[in-house]
């Protein structure tokens, strides 16, 4: 059976499995795309005939090859990004045109065996953070009809968040594809600009437009995002990445105080940010009040300063030939840059380098910035009657990353009360988009709120990010160093990294040795056992606190290789067989916290007796 999110990992296993094909997704999709209520998300649906033959191609063809990691993967494009045959709408009908080519980001994803379903509706001209400036149509929040669904890729959001398809692209200048997904309960990835091609995409600023992706969990957005990206040489935009590391220790993550903690009375949202906050000092962040006021101040910019001009530039003359046919709101916009001088842009330069002065005091502080992704949501109806003054309140705190060049990563925050979802995101500097992906998802997983609509659904384990771990060595730990134990201090101390949760293979047993203080385990290799594997953590160390840490480990306890359920070996506590001379075997409880949980149930019964 399907899940009601079609994310990637789930669906590669089953085609690995052989639980079900793309020819069995590809039915669900069609059905799916014809039950939801929605019909504002779509702007053009590939017809029926047209995905079932491109499911069959797929199967006829063989299993997935190496160079198809997204094989039998349903996708969806904004409609302002090209598709070879598909009418490129911008969502505006009369500038409407018939690409023969798949911009450089599609075909990327075509290749990798990704199956195209159609085009998503938007705010007209990627204009706007709400999604109700369409002909086509408002696209509405996948959890309340009567909500925005953010924009401008709205319709995107809405056909990954109802389970339509797996990912799909957007866009974002101003926010448009971290909005729509904090109002989803989706994962927005905004790469460093240049990092993915906009060869073949409808501009809204040019020099700024970065093509994103959403999905359901960040390691689904991180891999749609590694296939897509490349160098362009037909955009004179395109970047190769530089990747940069982030802090695997003593990670300080910059937050908002004082009066800029703006929320437009929504003190839900609020209570969400404050929440994030927390977890992520609980990952072992460290929370750093910054001064948010020159990276608003910065945002302004974009639509108060030239950058609007370069809206204009990007469809100039069909603006001058057909204004009338569009929406009104955006052509107010648009129509803004008019009287726009070449001395304006480069005042506008000016002030945007004394921000980055600013905002580089305010970096040195921090190593990321964690901002809520929108200070609040409105209604459809709300925004309607007063388009421009809350369209501007939902940019407070995305506007400035793609004049300041950052990347960024939206993620699932939780829900109001009234079961409206907000957002939060990670903001570093460019090319840290891998280890920003992999803190997210840490994030993320920290108190799981599900995927788009299915609030209940677990984030898959195999799109789990691994945190990268340069210069550290890694260590398996099974007993009193695990998380909340009594001596895992011996790991947070010389600030070691949390890397994952998860199992040993099935050729180990466990023993709780006696005369221990604290208790410990003994961890016993049993070649041939074949047991479940046992419960262990993976952290990890700089070579200096590795070395004092296995120096001060007691016999009979010593270090070795394990090896994992899934089939890796890293460094861990080992055992000495003399040790488990009369120790009990606990191996059947599956780790020490199941052991140490037995212990403390029998505790008050053995007090009473």
């Amino acid at each position: 059976m399907l899940p009601t999110i079609l994310d990637i990992a789930t669906l590669a296993d089953g085609y690995r499995s052989g639980r079900f094909t793309p020819i069995d997704v590809i039915e669900a999709v069609i059905e799916r795309r014809a039950a939801w209520p929605d019909k504002a998300a779509w702007i053009t649906e590939l017809a029926d005939s047209e995905l079932r033959k491109a499911a069959a191609a797929l199967v006829a063809a063989g299993a997935a090859r190496a160079d198809q990691p997204l094989w039998g993967i349903p996708f969806a494009v904004k409609d302002n990004i090209d598709c070879a045959g598909v009418e490129t709408t911008a969502a505006c009908p009369a500038f409407g045109y018939q690409p023969e080519a798949d911009a450089f980001v599609v075909a990327r994803l075509k290749a990798a065996g990704a199956i195209l379903v159609g085009k998503t509706n938007l705010d007209q001209f990627a204009t706007g953070l709400n999604g109700t400036r369409s002909p086509y149509g408002a696209p509405r929040s996948v959890f309340d009809a009567r909500y925005i669904s953010g924009g401008s890729s709205s319709g995107s959001a809405v056909v990954v968040g109802s389970g339509q398809v797996s990912f799909a692209l957007g866009t974002d200048t101003a926010g448009s594809g971290r909005i729509p997904a904090a109002f989803n309960n989706l994962v927005g990835v905004k790469p460093s600009r240049g990092l993915l091609s906009s060869t073949g995409m409808v501009p809204a600023c040019r020099s700024l437009d970065c093509i994103t992706v959403l999905a359901g969990t960040a390691g689904d957005a991180d891999l749609v995002r590694r296939v897509a990206e490349g160098y362009d040489a037909a955009d004179v935009y395109s970047r190769s990445m530089k990747a940069k590391p982030l802090p695997t220790r003593g990670l300080r993550f910059g937050v908002l105080a004082g009066a800029e903690r703006e929320f437009y009375g929504d003190t839900e949202v609020e209570a969400l940010y404050d929440a994030a906050i927390a977890r992520l000092e609980a990952l072992g962040g460290t929370a750093v009040p910054i001064d948010y006021a020159p990276f608003r101040e910065c945002a302004l910019l974009l639509y108060g300063g030239p950058w609007v001009a370069e809206r204009l530039a990007a469809i100039e003359d069909f603006v001058g030939e057909h204004a009338d046919a569009m929406d009104p709101t955006v052509r107010t916009i648009v129509q803004g840059a008019n009287g726009k001088t070449a001395v304006d842009a480069f005042r506008g330069d000016y002030a945007l380098e004394a921000y980055r002065q600013r905002t580089d005091a305010e970096w040195a502080k921090m190593d990321v910035l964690l901002l809520p992704t929108a200070p609040t949501t409105y209604t459809v109806e709300a925004m309607q009657a007063d388009p421009i003054t809350l369209n501007s309140n939902l940019g407070r705190y995305t506007n400035f990353v793609n004049l300041l060049d950052c990347s960024a990563i939206a993620i699932p925050a939780g829900f109001r009360a009234d079961g409206i979802p907000g957002g939060v995101t990670l903001i570093g500097p460019a090319f840290v988009d891998s280890a920003l992906a992999a803190l997210a998802d840490r994030l993320h997983r920290a108190e799981s709120w599900g995927m788009g609509r299915d609030t209940d659904a677990a984030l898959p384990a195999a799109s789990a990010l691994a945190v990268p771990t340069e210069g550290l060595i890694p260590i398996a730990v099974v007993g009193a160093h695990l998380s909340g134990m009594p001596l895992n201090g011996q790991l947070t101390t010389p600030r070691g990294t949390f890397i994952k949760s998860c199992r040993t293979s099935g050729d180990y047993r466990l023993y709780a040795l006696p005369n221990t203080t604290p208790p410990k385990p003994g961890l016993i290799h049993a070649p041939g056992f074949g047991g479940k594997g046992l419960e262990v953590e993976i952290w990890a160390l700089t070579p200096a606190a590795f070395g004092e840490f296995v120096n001060n480990i007691p016999a009979p306890l010593g270090v070795g290789k394990v090896t994992l359920d899934d089939g890796s070996v890293v460094t861990g506590f080992l055992c000495e067989p003399y040790a488990i001379e009369g120790a009990r075997e606990i191996t059947d409880l599956g780790g020490w916290r199941a052991y140490i949980a037995e212990l403390k149930a029998q505790a008050p019964a053995l007090q009473a007796g």
